[in-house]
């Protein structure tokens, strides 16, 4: 047996392999559920990977919150150019910080608000809910869900998104009010966990009777399992809209690619796959629409928002009395 063809192939290996190891490395950091097999990473980077001549790598970090926090403290020897996760309630923080560059693009998007930011760029958008079992009678407010006996899992604020897109609300929602609401809401909360997939998963496994969730979140469970069990509880007072950005780490030496990166995220390519692996709302609204039984944003009522600035300023008194209540 002739030994030609493997040798070529073990030099067409070869080949590949150096010109892989060739190839600039682009570095996203982002949350930990967007780099999952069902989450949106693995599509976006064989996508993006087709037009960059690039090597493109997510690095999962814990939740959204987190991820400004790791940046911070490995500062400028920081491996990230790109972080991929914050939101609206962390950006005003974030900018502060001098880790972030502009992006200089002309954004052209679907947003229910207007956007102008130079810094950050949006790719989703979604409504915070509680979720629950669908066709059981459900309180139609946060103050109604802190007075009924009804369990549930939420995030930590300090680490996670959307726990600190709940406090956010709730501040929207209440105002002068919310101690008096997190003080009542207290006793419901079986426990506090570090991300959203771990929340969710408790409430999967029946450890409590709702999780803090999107309105979005039921629609997985009708298009990727054909279960409509699962159901959003639609409140009186509105629901907290989230709009999740990315943003060019200052320090990368990767700027132009980074730059394409971010432009890239408000294409087909990455816009496409959004609703159905991120379950969340596309920054720019694919040509065909959204999937059939996929969420309606309309059905939030009204949609409930703090200017990032605002949010920064309120932080840290509704964390402080958020631990005030959960420590009673």
């Amino acid at each position: 047996m002739t030994r030609f063809p493997f040798v070529a192939g073990l030099m067409l290996a070869s080949a590949s392999m150096a010109q892989a190891e060739d190839l600039p490395v682009l570095t996203v950091y982002t949350y930990d559920s967007f780099v999952t097999d069902w989450g949106p990473g693995p599509a976006i980077e064989a996508a993006f990977e087709e037009v960059c001549a690039c090597d493109l790598e997510f690095s999962g970090h814990g939740d959204g919150a987190a991820l400004l926090a790791r940046l911070m403290l490995e500062g400028p020897r920081t491996q990230a150019d790109v972080v991929l996760g914050l939101d609206t309630n962390l950006i005003a923080g974030a900018r502060e910080t001098g880790a972030f560059a502009e992006h200089g693009l002309e954004i052209v998007h679907d947003l229910p608000i207007e956007w102008e930011d130079a810094t950050f760029v949006p790719y989703d958008y979604g409504y915070f809910a509680f979720v629950g079992a669908a066709g059981d009678a459900m309180p139609a407010s946060i103050e109604a869900l802190a007075a009924s006996d009804l369990s549930i899992v939420i995030q930590d604020p300090r680490s996670s998104t959307p726990g600190l897109g709940l406090l956010m609300w709730v501040e929207a929602a209440y105002g002068d009010r919310s101690g008096e609401i997190w003080e009542a809401l207290a006793d419901n909360i079986v426990t506090v966990t570090p991300g959203w997939s771990e929340a969710y998963g408790l409430f999967l496994e029946g450890e409590a009777d709702l999780v803090l969730s999107y309105t979005t979140s039921p629609s997985y469970h009708i298009i990727a399992e054909e279960d409509a069990s699962k159901a959003a509880l639609i409140f009186d007072e509105g629901h907290y809209m989230q709009i999740e950005v990315a943003a060019k780490v200052a320090a990368s030496d990767q700027g132009p690619l980074a730059d394409q990166f971010l432009a890239f995220m408000l294409s087909g390519g990455f816009q496409d796959v959004i609703p159905t692996t991120n379950w969340m709302f596309p920054a720019v609204l694919p040509e065909g629409g959204l999937p059939e039984g996929f969420a309606d944003p309309a059905e939030v009522g009204e949609a409930l928002y703090l200017d990032p600035e605002v949010a920064q300023a309120v932080r840290e008194g509704a964390i402080a009395q958020w631990r005030a209540a959960l420590s009673q």
